[in-house]
């Protein structure tokens, strides 16, 4: 018997049908991988399965018995944990209290938190994760908090887990640690969804799979490892993707931007580089090199203590990002739910927001006119998936609002230099395969574009050069042509380590 059955699942959202009759099902034992674009309905499944949303038609079953859950709560109680893409934690409380949350231990009517400390200490040692149960979740990393999000699935003992994009923001040793988790909890017979736009991780933690596409099911394939990687990216996107990166060499104009010796509290070590009119560089390194602190002193969003940053050989101020911006220079930050969108904003208001300051009638009104036809006109040219530009962009899936972001950047007048960080983290390879062309033809127009990537084959993919940072500082800088993942990740690891240590995930 099937421990889980989606039977002719239905949801329907204002101007969207999010799911049209999905039915599949998951045995005991087994990873089940869900596969599709972002939007294609994967992530309203399991929030279905978690309680948050209910269905208007069809059933779920949990061993053959039906269930209709109304809160997170019910679906926890009979068994459900959800790990989502959008992490559930409170910033404030501690890893034993996010973990343990609902359920903390008591003593005498009172909570006992030394008794949540050494629970939560055994199993996050059980796992393999070396946090303090004692650390508030706002002085954590993203990874370390997924790992904590991890932590509290497990400790639930639920027979139904599923995980949404776990990886997005893990390094690779804290992959290597949830690979080992996932293949534990299916030898102990717990079924298991799995979704990841990491092709390489479906294969290797999946049993079979389940492939969405405009919120319905296109194909479950039983026997995950037969089906070749071609055929899967078709019934993805509905059609065959050649050349995923779309690379395209282009001539480079001279030195466009250059960085003279920056430094910061974070980044002690001087650091230089240029970058030429037309160049895609790509920034790579292991969670934790300095990759994202550099850019975001580049960009102004960190107070330097040196250096000095040049664009077409004039200084840029070190006055904040609106001096960079008003300069040329933009930043997608790695964050895109805290730091990139304006969540319960409309689409249009978050691709209006900057560039809106140079099109105030009588220097007070707001264009609304104008601004609705640029975002219409961005909406079509990036394809972003939207019921209208007024919807609000926190229901969009994660690489329409990426697009979105990308949308704002790209209405900037005056756009000299790009910079992306992680800018296809948690999307879908054909959303990929749209914001890789849309690089190239940025570069295309002259402007440098700075791309920073945790995978390894994407950079290696869509760049021109890549310069390879280890422990703060810059440790190589490699040519398209002699570019290749050995090379990149002696330059990423310690001295002494073997490249097979950091497999790329």
């Amino acid at each position: 018997m099937a421990a889980l059955q989606f039977d002719q699942i239905t949801k329907t959202f204002p101007g969207v049908k999010a799911l049209n009759g999905v039915s599949f099902e998951a045995r005991p034992g087994q990873v089940m991988g869900l596969l599709g674009e972002n939007g294609a309905g994967k992530s309203t499944l399991l929030k279905i399965l978690g309680g948050q949303y209910k269905p208007d038609g069809g059933r779920l079953l949990l061993d053959g018995r039906e269930h209709r859950f109304s809160s997170a709560a019910d679906a926890i109680a009979a068994g459900v944990a959800i790990i989502h893409q959008e992490l559930q934690y409170v910033a404030e409380l501690t890893v034993a209290e996010n973990v343990l949350l609902g359920r903390l231990p008591t003593r005498f009517g009172l909570v006992d938190h030394a008794a949540a400390r050494r629970q939560v200490a055994e199993q996050l040692a059980r796992i393999g994760v070396d946090l303090d149960p004692a650390a508030r979740l706002s002085e954590l990393s993203i990874a370390q908090r997924q790992m904590v999000e991890i932590c509290k699935a497990v400790m639930q003992d639920a027979k139904v887990i599923a995980f949404d994009e776990p990886t997005s923001s893990l390094s690779h040793r804290e992959t290597d640690i949830l690979f080992r988790l996932v293949k534990r909890l299916r030898a102990e017979g717990r079924t298991l969804i799995y979704i990841s736009h990491r092709l390489e991780e479906l294969y290797e933690l999946c049993d079979a799979c389940t492939i969405f596409r405009d919120g319905r099911k296109i194909v479950t394939h039983d026997v995950m490892a037969q089906v070749p990687r071609e055929r899967l990216i078709a019934d993805m996107v509905g059609r065959e993707l050649q050349d995923i990166y779309d690379y395209r060499p282009r001539a480079h104009g001279p030195v466009r931007l250059e960085a003279r010796g920056l430094h910061s509290a974070r980044l002690p070590a001087p650091l230089s580089f240029a970058v030429r009119g037309g160049e895609v560089l790509g920034f790579f390194g292991l969670v934790g090199a300095g990759r994202s602190e550099l850019m975001r002193l580049l960009y102004g969003a960190d107070a330097r203590r040196g250096g000095e940053v040049l664009l077409d050989g004039h200084a840029v101020p070190s006055a904040g990002p609106s001096a960079a911006i008003a300069a040329g220079i933009v930043l997608c930050p790695e964050d895109r739910k805290e730091q990139g969108i304006l969540a319960h904003a409309s689409v249009a208001e978050n691709i209006n927001i900057s560039c809106r300051r140079h099109g105030l009638a009588g220097g007070i009104f707001l264009r609304h006119g104008q601004e609705a036809q640029r975002a219409d006109a961005f909406i079509q040219k990036l394809r972003i998936k939207t019921p209208n530009r007024e919807q609000e962009i926190r229901l969009l899936s994660g690489g329409n609002q990426q697009k979105v972001i990308l949308a704002r950047w790209l209405a900037e007048p005056g756009l000299k230099v790009l910079i992306l960080d992680e800018p296809t983290r948690g999307i879908d390879v054909g959303a990929k395969n749209e914001i890789y062309k849309i690089i190239h033809d940025v570069a295309a127009a002259g402007c440098c574009v700075i791309v920073i990537s945790s995978e390894l084959p994407e950079v290696l993919g869509i760049a021109d050069r890549l310069i390879v940072m280890r422990d703060g500082r810059i440790s190589g800088e490699l040519p398209r042509d002699q570019a290749n993942e050995t090379a990149a990740l002696a330059l990423a690891l310690p001295d002494g380590a073997p490249a097979a240590a950091a497999a790329v995930h």
